[in-house]
C-alpha cells in the first residue's frame, strides 16, 4: 500500500539564535514538479510537490546558505530533478544521487562534474519499502566511485551495521550514515548497534547526520528521547557530524515538523556556539567541497 504524505509546513519559524553565515542543510529532498520530473513507477509513496523554489524560500527563512540534495526514492534512479537544481544553483548546492548498479563511468563522471558528491544506498528492513540498491550495489559501484572521489551515503538501521562493516574494509572515502543511525530512541543508548556506531564514529571511520529526530522518536514536537543520541554522537567526534532538515519530510503520515523548530532543537542540543558552527559550516564545507 502506498504511504500517504502530508504537505510540508509552508512557513517555518525563524531560528533563535540566528544561523551562522555559510551554514549548510546537509540533507533534504526535492520532488517535482511532477509534470517535468515524473515520479517512479512502483514507488512506496507519492509526496506533495516540493520544488527548488520552495526549498530556497525555506532556506532563506532559516538563514541557510548552502545545501545538499539527497535523491528521494519517489524519483527512483532518475536524478533529473537533482541535476536540474545543481545546474541552477551550482555554488550553493551539492548532492547525493541514487543510481543503478550498471551506471556507466561516463554517467557517474557527468554527475560528479555537476556537483554530485556521493551515491546513496539503503540497508534497511525490507518491510520499510526502501530501494533494493544496498550493500551489493555499493560493492559493484565502489571502484568507480573511488576513482571519481564519490563518497558513500547509507540509509541504514545501525543495528545491522556489523553486517555492513566487511563491505567497508577497503574503502578510504567517507561513509555517511543518515538520521542518527535510524534507531528507535525508546530502546535507549545502550542498544548494540548504536554503541557500535559511536565506536566507528569516534575512530573516524564514519560520518553521521544528526538529522531526522522525528524518525527515531515519536514524541512530537520536541523529541526529547532523541536528544541523548544527538549529544552522544556530537561528543564522540564533532569533526564528522553534519546537520540536515530532511525537508520536506517524506514518509511521515502525521505531525509534520516545523523546520525552524528543528533547527532550534539542534541549537538547544548543541549549546556550544563553536560546535554549532563546526557542524553547520566547517564540516559540510569539507565533506561536500564547498568553496
Amino acid at each position: 500500500m502506498e504511504i500517504p504524505c502530508p504537505p510540508q509546513r509552508p512557513d517555518a519559524t525563524k531560528p533563535d539564535p540566528p544561523t551562522p553565515e555559510s551554514a549548510c542543510d546537509s540533507h533534504f529532498h526535492l520532488f517535482g514538479p511532477a509534470a517535468r520530473f515524473p515520479y517512479a513507477a512502483g514507488r512506496a509513496y507519492t509526496p506533495p510537490e516540493a520544488p527548488l523554489e520552495a526549498l530556497l524560500a525555506m532556506h532563506a527563512r532559516l538563514g541557510l546558505e548552502r545545501g545538499v540534495i539527497v535523491q528521494g526514492n519517489a524519483h527512483g534512479t532518475d536524478n533529473s530533478v537533482v541535476l536540474d537544481a545543481l545546474a541552477r544553483e551550482p555554488c550553493r548546492l551539492r548532492a547525493a544521487a541514487i543510481v543503478k548498479d550498471g551506471t556507466s563511468v561516463a554517467e557517474l563522471k557527468r554527475m560528479a562534474d555537476a556537483g554530485v558528491r556521493a551515491l546513496r544506498f539503503h540497508h534497511m528492513p525490507s518491510s520499510h519499502g526502501f530501494s533494493a540498491l544496498g550493500l551489493k550495489s555499493f560493492a559493484a559501484l565502489a571502484p568507480h566511485m573511488a576513482d571519481l572521489g564519490l563518497h558513500v551515503q547509507f540509509m541504514m538501521d545501525v543495528n545491522a551495521l556489523e553486517d555492513a562493516l566487511p563491505y567497508f574494509a577497503g574503502w578510504r572515502l567517507p561513509i555517511v550514515l543518515d538520521h542518527m543511525g535510524n534507531i528507535d530512541a525508546s530502546n535507549g543508548l545502550n542498544q548494540a548497534g548504536f554503541q557500535l556506531l559511536l565506536k566507528q564514529l569516534a575512530e573516524g571511520r564514519v560520518w553521521v547526520k544528526v538529522s531526522g529526530a522525528y524518525r527515531i522518536s515519536t514524541r512530537y514536537p520536541d523529541y526529547p528521547d532523541a536528544r541523548p543520541f544527538h549529544e552522544a554522537l556530537v561528543k564522540a567526534n564533532p569533526e564528522q557530524v553534519v546537520w540536515g532538515s530532511d525537508w520536506p519530510h517524506p514518509r511521515l503520515t502525521q505531525e509534520m515538523p516545523d523546520d525552524g523548530h528543528l533547527l532550534d532543537l539542534f541549537n538547544a542540543w548543541t549549546p556550544d556556539a563553536a560546535l554549532r558552527r563546526k557542524i553547520l559550516v566547517d564540516n559540510p564545507a569539507r565533506l561536500y567541497g564547498f568553496a
